[in-house]
């Protein structure tokens, strides 16, 4: 597979709309059930780019075909933490992409000197959950039935991961 993974800009803005909005309809791994408008994906990327938050995306022949970011907490106080999103098309699943994202994002996380990285995650969604725990994120609490969708009820898991202080 030919595709690199990028630090998000500009010119990928459109791009990472639409990436988002396709993994969102498919009403199973995020939160949202359609994407964002481009004008508040424009805020957030521009927001991460301006923090030096990571965020990267997947790129398949100008295509964006996935993310991860990690923006990190505003409220004074929980500024050493970040929360992790992610998505990959899914053409893009199971190829090690997800592992590259998150070790890179992690690894940029470290070096901007975020010390917790949180994430939540559908209890359904098991690939997703095995890769978070081989990256040593552990699961601190369950939301019961936190969504309701399509008549099926889902758990959140509540995960963390304490990276090294640089230095």
């Amino acid at each position: 597979m030919d595709v690199a993974i990028v630090s998000i800009a500009e010119e990928y803005i459109a791009g990472y709309c639409r990436c988002l909005d396709d993994v969102a309809r498919e009403r199973r791994h995020l939160g949202i059930v359609k994407g964002l408008s481009e004008d508040r994906s424009r805020a957030f990327v521009l927001h991460n780019i301006e923090q030096r938050n990571p965020h990267l995306v997947v790129v398949d022949q100008g295509r964006v075909v996935g993310w991860c970011d990690i923006e990190r907490r505003r409220l004074e106080g929980f500024t050493h933490c970040g929360h992790l999103g992610m998505g990959l098309l899914p053409d893009y699943r199971r190829k090690g992409l997800g592992r590259q994202l998150v070790e890179t994002a992690l690894r940029l996380a470290q070096e901007a000197g975020i010390e917790r990285v949180e994430l939540e995650v559908y209890a359904s969604n098991t690939a997703a959950v095995a890769l978070y725990e081989r990256f040593g994120f552990e699961r601190e609490g369950v939301k019961k039935r936190a969504r309701f969708l399509d008549g099926v009820y889902d758990d959140l898991l509540c995960m963390a991961r304490f990276l090294p202080r640089e230095g």
